[in-house]
């Protein structure tokens, strides 16, 4: 499970870097998760979820959870 994890977070940083040069936002005017990880933000989990990727992020005391549904498409929203 722990190899997934890191698999799945090598795939979706590489995906991050295409991701925040062709669009800085996604899904409903949330942060994308290249946005979110160039500000610091760090991976902290992924679980798959009815066949979507669901990302956490996390920086200090603010927490994100940001879903893809295909490589090219995702939309993150705060934890409060």
């Amino acid at each position: 499970m722990k190899r997934l994890a890191l698999l799945i977070s090598a795939v979706l940083i590489g995906t991050v870097s295409v991701q925040a040069q062709s669009s800085p936002r996604f899904g409903n005017g949330g942060d994308s998760v290249g946005a979110l990880v160039a500000d610091g933000f760090e991976i902290k989990s992924v679980v798959l979820n009815n066949g979507k990727y669901i990302v956490f992020l996390q920086k200090e005391r603010k927490a994100f959870a940001c879903e893809f549904s295909r490589v090219n498409k995702s939309r993150c929203g705060e934890i409060q």
